[in-house]
Parts: C-alpha cells; structure tokens; sequence
C-alpha cells in the first residue's frame, strides 16, 4: 500500500472506531450488566496478544469464559462446545460482540479494522516454528476483522492455524483499501445473517 492509502486507512480507523464506541455504548452497558449478573466476575477480559512489528499489547474483549478458564496458567484454545464457556460468553462468541470492546485497540492504534488477527506468544512460537514467515505478519497492526477469520473460522486447531497464516500472508501482499472494504462488507454481513465462523 501507498502511504497515502496507509495513512487513509489509519484515519479510517481512528473516526470509525470512534464512531463505533459511540454507537455501541448502549450494547457495551447491556453486555456489561448480563456478565456482571452471571457470575460477578470481571466484564472486560484482558490478555497479552503479539501485534504490529512483533509488540505485546494489552488485547481487550468482553469476558466470555469463567474466571478460572485458564487456572492453570497453560494457555489453551478456545474449541467448539467449550465448557469453560458461560451462558452468557457463549452468546457473545456466537454473535462475536465479545470483540466489541477491541474498538479501542483500534482508536489506540494497536489493531486495525482489518489485519490478520493477533495471536498469543505461545501459539505464535509453536505455529513459528512450522513457518517462520509468521514474522513477515509484523509488518501490519492486527485486525478486528480478517479474511481467514471470515472463511476460515476460529483457529481451534494448529492445521487451522497454519491455513490462517496462509490467508494472512496473502492479505499482506494483496491488501489494498477496496480489500478491506470487501472485508468488512462481508464480515458484516455474515454477522448480521447469524453465519457461525
């Protein structure tokens, strides 16, 4: 990309995740009060993700698992029908509103609306270690939406994961400002119509 599109698309993101945090407040209150109500944990669920030029940042999602989810310290994927779910998280993961609170990644400038989505460490090492061009991924902030989230689907699996890294690196060298849009479109979409990915 240009530096003129590079500098479009993080104005694009800074006004419309903006825009979305205003737009959204009254969801961010509902959702907040049904957690709360659940178990009285936390709402926000914070964890430390690798992201633009192979930084730690703090990502931030409405917490969807109980609070001993990972009492062990070993981090472990989320799979289908996880029981470490809570009615409550299972709903928000279905719908995706869980990423909501991640609009302010994107404001701060740690996330994009668009970008291969930020993983652990952990995962990064294991998956780094099959492919080194994981690191290439650097290159770009993480994304709240992404193409191998939308045809690829949660990464429960280290095959999944690897075929993520494949969709990601064909972003990077194709990615353009009609791309993203393309991708936002159809996530959106997808959502909308209640399509599970």
């Amino acid at each position: 990309m240009s530096p003129v599109s590079c500098m479009t698309k993080r104005l694009f993101d800074i006004v419309c995740s903006l825009l979305g945090l205003l737009a959204f407040l009254p969801v961010f209150l509902i959702v907040a009060m049904l957690i709360k109500r659940e178990d009285g944990g936390p709402v926000i669920f914070r964890q430390a993700r690798v992201g633009y030029r192979g930084k730690i940042f703090t990502l931030l999602k409405f917490r969807s698992m109980t609070v001993t989810a990972e009492a062990d310290g070993r981090p472990q994927l989320c799979k289908k029908n996880d029981k470490r779910l809570t009615k409550v998280g299972r709903f928000l993961r279905e719908h995706h509103l869980d990423e909501l609170p991640q609009l302010w990644n994107v404001l701060r400038g740690e996330m994009s609306f668009v970008g291969p989505r930020p993983e652990r460490e952990f995962f990064v090492k294991q998956i780094s270690a099959i492919n080194p061009d994981y690191e290439l991924l650097y290159q770009l902030r993480p994304g709240l939406f992404s193409a191998a989230t939308l045809y690829n689907g949660y990464t429960d699996t280290m095959e999944k994961m690897l075929e993520r890294l494949r969709m990601d690196l064909y972003y990077l060298n194709n990615r353009s400002l009609w791309v993203d849009i393309k991708i936002i479109f159809l996530t959106a979409v997808s959502i909308i119509s209640g399509k599970k990915f």
